[in-house]
């Protein structure tokens, strides 16, 4: 297969300016979504506008994050990264400008077709120019500012509403996005669209059916929803426990703090042949489950110090197989169609982040939480058994040497 490495890279590329734009769409999207209920609270605004604040954004991104996915292989992945920067700055900008608060909803989803441009278009730029030997640190690395922008912007868009409103909060997403767009194109090179054969929607069926792509997209799928069920229900479990809400909030906090530092190690222990891609992915998903499995046994026993274990073993189960997962990806997809194949395996973290909490909830309202919890832990441990009876792939590395 083809190395979806471009002409002219770098033996070390430079991939801080596509960081910042990771840093970007995880910073947009919770900056705004983690203080959505001043709404209610403030502004009179019902559970259900809330609500729908919240899906909007992500919404747009399942939506389209195929469609720009295809479209940066096509055009090139720089280009399609700068357009939905520049977009992301500019539905900002124009909430500033306008100033009304009922268009919230409409600034939301804007920001969100904007981010499924450059988020994508993102990933497969990574994977284009990092090249086979940097690869896992480079998505290791990638993953890791995007954790850090999960983790701070709840923090910063409450400092940043609480002085100016959401007028400043969204200044401050505008002011940042063309920031980072100056650093994209200052900062990278073109890295140009590769020759494409005529394909039909049978090859395209074929491809996303192949285990190249059905096995990451199943860890990364998993990743994520262990992680926002984590975020949502470790501080349930903790009320219970008789936590206030500045420890719970911490053990939230715990879980980004793990995904900054296992990431960038897990996709180095990768390129050294230290940590195989189907090893890794199993174990990161059996983790998650383990860390799902105290939560529930925390639940029932009221245990503050196995909560603490708990934010641990999700945080570093999802953490350890993401930046594996995205590498296996990259190397089981042509160059020229990496885009779509981003995209597309995007869209099933995005499902699976609105479906693990949506599963879990529905479970417990029927039943309790620990049965909730308990289901996802199964369906975590049997996607781990999964991968771990797949056959690997040529290009799933198990003893590749350090360059």
């Amino acid at each position: 297969m083809t190395d979806p490495r471009g002409p002219g890279t770098s033996r070390r590329p430079r991939l801080a300016p596509l960081y910042a734009a990771g840093f970007l769409t995880a910073f947009g999207a919770h900056s705004v979504a983690a203080n959505l209920g001043t709404l209610a609270t403030g502004h009179g605004a019902s559970l259900l506008t809330v609500g729908l604040l919240l899906a909007v954004y992500d919404a747009a991104e399942v939506i389209l994050k195929p469609v720009f996915g295809t479209l940066a292989d096509r055009l090139g992945p720089r280009l399609v990264i700068l357009g939905g920067v520049l977009g992301f700055a500019a539905a900002s900008a124009l909430f500033v400008a306008v100033n009304d608060p009922a268009l919230l909803g409409a600034a939301r989803f804007a920001q969100g077709a904007a981010a499924a441009a450059f988020s994508p278009a993102a990933s497969a730029m990574v994977g284009r120019i990092a090249g086979r030997a940097r690869r896992g640190r480079s998505f290791g690395g990638y993953g890791a500012w995007k954790s850090l922008g999960y983790t701070i912007g709840p923090l910063a868009g409450g400092v940043l509403i609480g002085l100016g409103g959401y007028r400043l909060l969204f200044t401050g997403l505008a002011v940042l996005a063309v920031l980072v767009a100056g650093w994209v194109t200052l900062g990278t090179t073109r890295v140009p669209p590769l020759p494409r054969p005529r394909a039909t929607l049978t090859d395209l069926s074929r491809r996303m059916t192949q285990p190249g792509f059905l096995r990451p997209t199943l860890a990364l799928a998993g990743a994520a929803a262990a992680l926002s069920t984590g975020v949502g229900f470790l501080p349930v479990a903790g009320a219970a426990a008789g936590l206030c809400p500045v420890v719970t909030g911490a053990l939230v906090s715990l879980l980004g703090v793990c995904a900054m530092t296992v990431q960038p190690w897990a996709g180095r222990a990768r390129d050294r042949g230290r940590l195989g891609d189907t090893t890794g992915m199993a174990t990161g998903l059996a983790a998650a489950a383990a860390g799902m499995t105290i939560t529930a046994i925390a639940d029932t026993l009221t245990s503050p110090v196995l909560l603490v274990l708990a934010a641990l073993a999700i945080g570093a189960g999802s953490a350890l197989l993401t930046p594996l997962g995205f590498a296996h990806l990259a190397e089981n997809t042509p160059a020229e169609h990496l885009g779509q194949s981003m995209g597309s395996a995007e869209v099933g973290r995005e499902l699976a982040d609105a479906g693990g909490p949506l599963l879990v909830g529905a479970i417990a309202a029927a039943t309790t939480l620990t049965a909730g919890l308990a289901v996802l832990a199964g369906l975590l441990l049997a996607g781990s058994a999964t991968l771990s009876r797949t056959a690997p792939t040529p290009t799933d590395r198990n003893d590749q040497p350090d360059p």
